[in-house]
C-alpha cells in the first residue's frame, strides 16, 4: 500500500506528465497538419510597387501548394519599419509571414541607428526570393561607351560628373557609393524622390548618369535613351543580358545587390519553416514566375533558410559599415 506521501508523489508526477503531453502534443500535430487556416503575407510597402508585385506573384502560387490561401496585406509606413515590426511581434505559429527586404533589414538600421526590431534575431528566415539589381547608365551625350571609359572620365574631373539615384540611402545609392570607393572616383550625387523622376531627368540629359534599379531603366536602355554600362549584381541580369557586370568590367569580386525574401517571426517551428521554404523554392522554379520577375527587371533567386540568414547578417554589417564610413544620413 502507498503511504499518503507516496500517493501524493504519484499524483504530482502523473499530473506533470499530463501537462507535458498536453503542451507538446498539439505543437507536433499543428506542425504536421500545417497549415489549417489562411496565411497572411505582410508587405511593408504600399500596393503597386515591386515589393507588392513580387509578394502577390508568390502568394498566388504558394497558396495552392500549401492548401490554404496566402493573403497579401500591405502595412506601409516608416520606410518599411511598421510592417516589419508587426511581423516581428506576431505569434510564431506560421500564420504571419513577411516579405522581407534589404531596405528594412539592413539599410534602415544603418541610416536610422535604431529600429523597433532586431533584423538578425527577431525573424526566422524562410527563403530569399528575388535579387534586386542596380544599373549604372550614362546619357548618350556623355563620351563614355564602357565602364572603363566612364571611370577614366570621372578621374579626369573629380566631383564634376553628376549621377542620379532614387534617393539618399536607397540600395542604388549605397551600391553606387560602394563602387565609387572601389574604383577610386568621386561623383556629384543628385538624389531624387524615387526612380521615376531620376530616370526622367537622366533620359532628358539633365544629369549625365544614373545609378538606379534596372527595372526603372530597362525600357529606356532598349529605346536607346540611356547607354547601360554595367550592373551591380554578381551575375548578369535576365532583363538586360547583354550588359556586363561591374565585376566583369575590371573589378573582380564586386557585387552589390538588393533582395527580397520571406521570413516568419523568430521561434516559428522549424518544420513549418522548412515546409514553406520547399514550396517557395518550387514556385520560384516556375518559368512563368521567372518571366514575370524579368518583366519587372528582377531575378528570381532562391536561398535556403541558412544561406538567407547568412546574407541578412552580412548585409547588415556591410551596409552599416558603408553608411558610417561615408557619413550618409537618413533624410538627406
Amino acid at each position: 500500500m502507498f503511504t499518503n506521501c507516496q500517493l501524493r508523489s504519484v499524483v504530482v508526477a502523473f499530473f506533470a506528465f499530463s501537462v507535458l503531453v498536453c503542451v507538446n502534443q498539439p505543437a507536433a500535430w499543428s506542425a504536421e497538419q500545417y497549415p489549417v487556416k489562411p496565411i497572411r503575407l505582410v508587405v511593408a510597402f504600399a500596393p503597386g510597387g515591386a515589393n507588392d508585385l513580387v509578394a502577390r506573384a508568390i502568394a498566388a502560387r504558394l497558396g495552392p501548394r500549401l492548401g490554404q490561401q496566402v493573403v497579401v496585406e500591405n502595412r506601409a509606413g516608416a520606410g518599411g519599419n511598421i510592417g516589419t515590426e508587426l511581423v516581428a511581434r506576431a505569434a510564431p505559429d506560421g500564420y504571419t509571414l513577411l516579405l522581407a527586404s534589404v531596405a528594412s533589414f539592413a539599410i534602415s538600421p544603418a541610416l536610422l541607428g535604431k529600429v523597433p526590431f532586431d533584423p538578425i534575431n527577431d525573424f526566422a528566415p524562410v527563403a530569399q526570393t528575388t535579387l534586386v539589381t542596380s544599373l549604372l547608365s550614362a546619357h548618350p551625350s556623355l563620351p563614355a561607351g564602357s565602364l572603363k571609359q566612364f571611370v577614366a572620365l570621372a578621374k579626369r574631373a573629380p566631383g564634376k560628373v553628376n549621377y542620379a539615384t532614387p534617393g539618399v540611402g536607397s540600395i542604388a545609392h549605397l551600391s553606387a557609393e560602394l563602387f565609387w570607393h572601389t574604383a577610386g572616383i568621386k561623383l556629384n550625387h543628385i538624389p531624387y524622390k524615387g526612380g521615376g523622376p531620376a530616370v526622367v531627368d537622366a533620359t532628358a540629359g539633365h544629369v549625365e548618369s544614373i545609378f538606379s534599379l534596372i527595372s526603372t531603366q530597362t525600357p529606356h536602355v532598349r529605346a536607346g535613351k540611356l547607354h547601360a554600362l554595367a550592373v551591380s549584381s554578381g551575375k548578369r541580369s535576365a532583363a538586360l543580358p547583354q550588359v556586363p557586370t561591374i565585376a566583369e568590367s575590371g573589378y573582380s569580386g564586386f557585387e552589390a545587390s538588393g533582395w527580397l525574401g520571406l521570413a516568419f517571426p523568430a521561434k516559428t517551428p522549424r518544420a513549418i519553416v522548412d515546409r514553406v521554404h520547399k514550396e517557395t523554392a518550387a514556385v520560384l522554379n516556375m518559368r512563368e514566375v521567372q518571366t514575370q520577375f524579368e518583366d519587372l527587371g528582377l531575378d528570381a533567386e532562391a536561398l535556403d533558410p541558412g544561406a538567407f540568414h547568412a546574407r541578412i547578417k552580412a548585409d547588415y554589417a556591410r551596409w552599416g559599415k558603408l553608411v558610417r564610413e561615408a557619413g550618409i544620413k537618413g533624410g538627406e
